[in-house]
C-alpha cells in the first residue's frame, strides 16, 4: 500500500516530531565513555562523533515513519514526520536520506582527523543494518530480527564506536558498556511498542509486543533497562572510578527503575530518568 496523502495535514508540529528527548538514546553512549574513559580523551572527536549518531538515527526515524506510513503502520501517529511532510512519503524519505548522508559524512569526517578509519570495518555493516531496518517491502523492522539489529547497532556500534573513537582501550569497560546499550536499545524500542500493537499487528509486523502482547513487553522492557543501569553500574566499579561511584550510580539506577516501573515504561520516562541517573553521577564527580 502506497500512502502520499491520507488526511489533510494536521496541526502537528515540527518540534512535536522532532521529540527531542529521543535522542537521549545516541546521546547517553557518548556520556557514558566520558564518564568510564581510562586515559585522556579528544572531547571533540567525542562530541562530533555523537553528532553524527545523533544526525544517523533522525535519518533512520525519518525512514521509519516513511515506511510505516507507505506499508499501512503508524498511519494514525500523531506525530508522524510524514504528516509534517503535509503527507508526502517521499518528502519524508529525502529528509532522512539528507540526515543519514551529513551523519555518514561527519563520522567519516571524525575518523579521518583522529586516524581510526578501521573503526569503518564494523561501523559500516552496522550503519547498513540500520538502514535495512526499513528498507525493501520487508524491512527488518518487521521481522524478529529487527531488536536484534536494534541492540547490535547501538550496543557494538554506538558505544562501541565512540568507545574506539575516543581511543580507549578494549577491556571490560568497553564490553560492559556495549551490553548496556545494547539492552537500553532494546528496552526502549519494547516500550514504544504496546500502544501500536494493534497497527502494527494488522500492518503485517512481528515485533515482540505483537508476539508476546504488551503485558510481556512492558515487562521485559523495564528489566532490559535494569539490566543496562546496572552493568553500567558494574563498569564504574571496575574502572577507575571506583567502588563510591559504582554504588552510587547503582543506587540512582534503582531509584529510576523502581519510579519507572511505577508509573508505567515508556520511551520519554525511560530516557529522562536514565539521563538523571547519568546527572548525578557527573555531579558526584565535580564536573
Amino acid at each position: 500500500m502506497n500512502v502520499e496523502l491520507v488526511e489533510q495535514p494536521s496541526s502537528v508540529r515540527w518540534w512535536q516530531a522532532l521529540n527531542p528527548a529521543v535522542y537521549l538514546v545516541s546521546i547517553l553512549p557518548g556520556v557514558a565513555v566520558w564518564l568510564l574513559a581510562e586515559k585522556p580523551l579528544s572531547h571533540t572527536a567525542l562530541w562530533s562523533a555523537t553528532l553524527a549518531v545523533v544526525l544517523l538515527q533522525h535519518g533512520i526515524n525519518l525512514l521509519n515513519d516513511a515506511k510505516d506510513w507507505q506499508l499501512g503502520a503508524d498511519t494514525f501517529k500523531y506525530d508522524s514526520w510524514v504528516r509534517i511532510h503535509d503527507g508526502s512519503v517521499r518528502t519524508a524519505f529525502y529528509h532522512g536520506l539528507i540526515s543519514l548522508t551529513a551523519g555518514g559524512a561527519l563520522g567519516l569526517l571524525v575518523l579521518l582527523l583522529v586516524q581510526q578509519l578501521w573503526i569503518l570495518v564494523f561501523a559500516l555493516p552496522l550503519v547498513g543494518l540500520g538502514v535495512l531496518y526499513n528498507a525493501g517491502q520487508r524491512p527488518l523492522s518487521y521481522t524478529v530480527a529487527g531488536e536484534w539489529a536494534t541492540a547490535l547497532c547501538y550496543g557494538p556500534g554506538v558505544f562501541g564506536g565512540l568507545w574506539f573513537v575516543a581511543e580507549q582501550p578494549f577491556g571490560w569497560s568497553s564490553l560492559l558498556g556495549m551490553g548496556a546499550f545494547a539492552a537500553f536499545a532494546t528496552a526502549l524500542l519494547f516500550s514504544h511498542q504496546p500502544p501500536q500493537l494493534e497497527t502494527d499487528r494488522q500492518a503485517g509486523k512481528q515485533c515482540f509486543a505483537v508476539r508476546h502482547g504488551a503485558a510481556v513487553t512492558y515487562r521485559v522492557s523495564a528489566m532490559l533497562l535494569a539490566t543496562s543501569l546496572g552493568l553500567l553500574a558494574l563498569a564504574f566499579g571496575l574502572g577507575s572510578s571506583g567502588l563510591a561511584s559504582a554504588f552510587l550510580f547503582g543506587l540512582a539506577s534503582a531509584v529510576a527503575v523502581i519510579w519507572v516501573v511505577r508509573v508505567g515504561p515508556n520511551p520519554k520516562r525511560m530516557m529522562l530518568s536514565s539521563t538523571l541517573v547519568f546527572l548525578v553521577e557527573a555531579l558526584s564527580r565535580g564536573f
